[in-house]
């Protein structure tokens, strides 16, 4: 299948960002007319995604009229693409027929989704079906990934979504959209932030603040190893629709100004999902033009 690819080299003095990069970025044969977005890898190297559940027929499958959407695991080859996917295994039995995105603990043995309580029975009374929350599981062999429990700070009449773990594991990145006090949104979501303390025990929701977050929508943190935070927004003064943007963490754990990616990371529709590794390569998703049809992943390596 015919790749496309391009490849960029700037001065950007864009925004605070004014480091020469040079990205090759490259839209992978997986991709089809069906979106695939919500990216994460595990430790053992294999990369996550949420996609369209298929039937046989290659229709997608649905559940009270709703479509499926569900984790996918693919192996990466020499040249990034995704290969061998196959659905990830998660327990039937768990009946969660709608995840957004997910994230791994460091050492791969918790897993942290995104999903509401449509079509759930274990539905809290008063709950909004389509508000969305946090859940971590556990693989057991023979079952899949299973034992979800929804994290104690969500708040039903809240959305929480996209979790991130920090790369040492003490730290849990999501978008919510809190409302009321201290910690309160600014926008329609914000990224926030709780610490992961013992006996699966987690800290007060605390907001990142005016330095990463902004009066519109943030959207799918990722925090990498040299304690970049990237994450999507559809602030304005944007290249169009949501951009990638970076923010340092400093020593006393407080973010430097989020500044935006240059192109072709961003493009003039929507770039989100950004994941990154210590080899300065890894994935996004985006709806740019020249796609296969919907939200492809991208590859990209930077130099």
């Amino acid at each position: 299948m015919k790749k496309t690819a391009c490849s960029l080299l700037l001065l950007i003095g864009l925004l605070g960002y004014s480091q020469k990069e040079n990205f090759s970025v490259v839209n992978l044969s997986m991709n089809n007319d069906k979106p695939h977005f919500g990216l994460v890898v595990h430790q053992n190297g294999n990369v996550l995604f949420t996609s369209f559940v298929l039937n046989k027929k290659g229709k997608i499958e649905k559940v009270k009229g709703n479509p499926i959407l569900s984790l996918f695991e693919a192996q990466k080859s020499k040249e990034g693409e995704l290969i061998n996917i196959n659905p990830l295994h998660i327990d039937k039995s768990e009946n969660v027929s709608h995840i957004t995105s997910a994230s791994y603990s460091p050492d791969g043995s918790k897993l942290y989704i995104t999903t509401n309580y449509a079509n759930r029975k274990d539905k809290p009374k008063g709950a909004s079906s389509t508000n969305f929350h946090i859940e971590v599981g556990e693989y057991v062999d023979g079952v899949g990934w299973t034992n979800f429990k929804v994290l104690p700070f969500c708040k039903t009449r809240f959305s929480y979504a996209h979790p991130n773990i920090s790369p040492d594991g003490k730290t849990l990145y999501f978008t919510a959209n809190i409302k009321g006090g201290k910690e309160t949104t600014r926008g329609s979501s914000d990224i926030f932030k709780v610490e992961i303390l013992e006996n699966n025990t987690y800290s007060t929701p605390k907001n990142l603040g005016s330095k990463v977050n902004s009066y519109s929508r943030e959207m799918f943190p990722f925090m990498s190893k040299d304690s970049t935070l990237y994450f999507a927004s559809n602030r304005p003064n944007g290249f169009g629709g949501y951009d990638i943007y970076i923010s340092k963490m400093k020593a006393d754990n407080t973010f430097e100004k989020a500044v935006r990616l240059p192109k072709p990371v961003n493009s003039n529709k929507d770039d989100f999902c950004f994941i990154i590794d210590s080899n300065n390569e890894g994935y996004f998703t985006s709806k740019r033009t020249g796609g296969k049809g919907d939200d492809d992943i991208y590859y990209f390596k930077k130099e």
